[in-house]
């Protein structure tokens, strides 16, 4: 039996959590295969990372491309159609040939991980970045029923800038989560430019970066008495809904039978 490839695909990926945790996985279960990284520097180099890598069953998706993935995939699942973002696909390899699947395992993560520290009074939420994984996010707080804002650097569509935030929004939205890279290791005094001198005890700062373990952000609600979360959970159960995926049959893939993705 050939060792399956697994890998992640991203710019830059040097400080990568995936690696680790499924090297360290495939040892401990005594699993034939390897993960890697393939940082790309543009997404049109997919096709070629595919074509070379014949051995390749699965990928994670991180920063910049679970968006812009999307057209280079043959079909989505429910959820990732939905989002519009992918962060895991999944090679099926039959008679006809290959096909590439994208599904989103965010919003597994991020689900569960939220969940264990919501309170009651947490019921509106600020969710500051829009990129891919703010789509995951989202999609979690409409099915908990959270009413949330965006906050963003440029004013558009039902959003809001962070220089529009005041002390009265801040009050008001006790859940602050953070999906924007600001403060992901190397660049560690950087963070959300929020009004921090209004955060309270009532607040939960999450923060989807895990290195380090707490961000500035993190560390200016802590100041201010907050509970605060940072990534790691959210990675290891979106990593375990990804292995789960890639060892399905593939006839058992579907949340519902997945379309055909735009090109």
């Amino acid at each position: 039996m050939n060792t399956r490839i697994f890998g992640l695909i991203g710019y830059p990926l040097e400080h990568s959590f995936s690696v680790s945790h499924f090297s360290r996985k495939f040892a401990t279960e005594h699993t034939d295969a390897v993960y890697r990284n393939y940082p790309l520097k543009d997404v049109a180099e997919f096709p070629s990372l595919v074509q070379s890598e014949p051995g390749l069953h699965g990928l994670n998706v991180t920063v910049p491309y679970k968006e812009k993935i999307i057209p280079y995939l043959d079909a989505l699942s429910q959820t990732a159609r939905s989002i519009g973002a992918v962060n895991t696909i999944c090679f099926c390899r039959r008679s006809g040939g290959l096909a590439l699947t994208g599904h989103n395992t965010d919003v597994t993560g991020f689900g569960r991980s939220l969940r264990e520290h919501l309170r009651d009074h947490h019921k509106r939420a600020l969710v500051l970045g829009t990129g891919g994984s703010s789509k995951a996010v989202v999609h979690v707080l409409e099915k908990l029923g959270i009413a949330f804002l965006r906050v963003s650097r440029s004013r558009g569509e039902e959003r809001v800038t962070y220089e529009e935030l005041t002390a009265g929004m801040m009050k008001d939205h006790t859940l602050v989560i953070n999906t924007t890279p600001l403060g992901m290791y190397p660049d560690l005094e950087s963070c959300p430019p929020i009004p921090y001198e209004t955060i309270t005890a009532d607040h939960l700062l999450f923060d989807l970066v895990y290195n380090p373990s707490k961000s500035r952000f993190l560390l200016q609600g802590e100041q201010q008495g907050a509970s605060i979360v940072n990534g790691y959970d959210m990675l290891v159960y979106q990593a375990e809904a990804s292995w789960e995926i890639w060892n399905r049959r593939p006839e058992d893939l579907n949340e519902n039978p997945p379309e055909k993705s735009e090109q």
